[in-house]
């Protein structure tokens, strides 16, 4: 199936579930974490007037490390809102509870991870939260890059914006993945950290979010203007997982559209 007959996931209405703001232990962990984090990371911070301050928002960020969704919503100008792992949410004892509150503060709500309707209502809750006059942050690669290379970006992303009307802004995160390296257990101590704002991007002259041409489009004007801020290297490919079955193997070569 192409981009082009790619169906339209239908989304519920707005109304359903109101969301949540975030609460007091937000601005708690915010003055006593984010200070401690600029003194230890030294980040520098550049194009932060690029940030809407008030109105729907996507920050579309490379991902590099675990601890990206830690340093986008810390130094971020306003609240940002992502979507987290649930299993963050449903410890027991004090440590999930601590979890759990600092998750929660940190702007991330729980979503359970997979494909068919789990994507569906990882989608819903993005759209709702947008649709709420807030700010997400979103992968477009989908997943954490190995190799440090920028992969192809997956539709989604330009589906919300199109679909809500929010901005896009394009960051490019630099340094995080030496802060904290794939596989390792904590962060480094030191290493400067650098987020780059690119100018927020109108993405509604490509057309409906029912156009699978208009998303991949759109996606790969958003891809461009991270790849601009980042520098890194383009791996001109989608970041999946090796397939495990003939099968798997069998979609990945057919044309279709990742969201």
């Amino acid at each position: 199936m192409t981009a082009q007959e790619e169906p339209v996931p239908d989304v519920a209405s707005a109304d359903e579930n109101e969301v949540a703001g975030v609460g007091l232990t937000y601005y708690v962990i915010r003055w006593l974490i984010a200070p401690l984090a600029r003194l230890i990371y030294r980040p520098r911070i550049e194009g932060r007037k690029n940030m809407p301050r008030k109105g729907p928002v996507i920050l579309a960020s490379n991902h590099l490390s675990f601890i990206d969704s830690f340093v986008i919503p810390m130094f971020a100008p306003r609240p940002v809102y992502f979507l987290a792992k649930s299993s963050y949410f449903e410890g027991k004892g004090i440590a999930g509870w601590f979890s759990r509150q600092f998750f929660t503060a940190i702007g991330a709500t729980p979503v359970t991870r997979g494909a068919g309707q789990a994507a569906l209502d990882a989608l819903d809750q993005q759209r709702r939260i947008l649709e709420s006059g807030r700010a997400i942050a979103l992968y477009p690669e989908g997943t954490r890059s190995l190799d440090g290379r920028l992969y192809k970006g997956r539709t989604g992303v330009a589906f919300l914006a199109l679909q809500t009307g929010a901005q896009v802004v394009p960051v490019g995160l630099v340094g995080t993945s030496d802060a904290m390296p794939v596989g390792a257990k904590w962060p480094k101590m030191r290493p400067q950290v650098i987020i780059r704002y690119g100018e927020p991007l109108d993405l509604a002259h490509h057309g409906p979010a029912s156009s699978g041409r208009a998303r991949r489009l759109a996606t790969d004007e958003i891809m461009a203007a991270i790849h601009a801020l980042s520098g890194q290297e383009l791996a001109h490919a989608y970041n999946e997982a090796p397939a495990q079955t003939p099968v798997e193997r069998l979609r990945q070569v057919l044309p279709h559209e990742r969201r």
